[in-house]
């Protein structure tokens, strides 16, 4: 019982290092270190098969590409909270919780310049039903929302977003990128 409890104490303390901001990287006795991944919410809004994209602009990444709205979770907040407040905040429609569909998750290794946060989860909803008309609410980080045919994308497409769009139309529910990459840099 003791051993036991010892190790409860043991893996608790684990955690609590890991919840800690400012343990960038954690590292356990015996054990490989581990990185801490990067959330992100993003939703599809789709309406006759056509797809919401917004370029980007301003913002020091991706500039002048195309994206979905989305944006990084919050403290104390899931995936699809996340992304009913993005919208909210990016194009200023509203999101029922029961309208988002769960289409995909990625784990994706981002650019070598973001460091210890290159490592990303990014969940994807579709969304099909809303309220409002969608809107750039954020000028400064956006210069043109407009709605594009599935099956024709602009060229100027944000890669991750492209390659996932392909997996959700093939229905699947899990990818990974970037890591390919990452293999040929060992």
């Amino acid at each position: 019982m003791y051993k036991y409890a010892l190790s409860l104490i043991s893996e608790a303390s684990l955690l609590a290092s890991l919840a800690d901001p400012k343990n960038k990287i954690m590292k356990k006795e015996g054990h490989k270190e581990r990185h801490r991944e990067v959330p992100a919410g993003y939703a599809l809004l789709i309406k006759e098969n056509k797809i919401l994209l917004q370029r980007r602009f301003n913002t020091g990444y991706m500039d002048g590409k195309y994206s979905l709205p989305a944006g990084h979770v919050d403290e104390g907040e899931s995936f699809m909270q996340c992304a009913i407040r993005e919208v909210k905040e990016e194009i200023g429609i509203d999101l029922k919780p029961e309208d988002l569909k769960f289409a995909h998750a990625m784990h994706r290794l981002s650019d070598p310049e973001w460091k210890d946060l290159r490592y990303r989860i990014d969940v994807f909803f579709v969304v099909e039903k809303w309220s409002g008309e969608p809107k750039i609410m954020e000028p400064e980080k956006s210069d043109d929302l407009s709605w594009f045919d599935l099956d024709n994308l602009p060229e100027n497409t944000i890669p991750y977003i492209k390659y996932v769009l392909e997996r959700i139309k093939n229905k699947e529910f899990y990818s990974e990128f970037g890591w390919e990459q990452n293999e040929s840099t060992k």
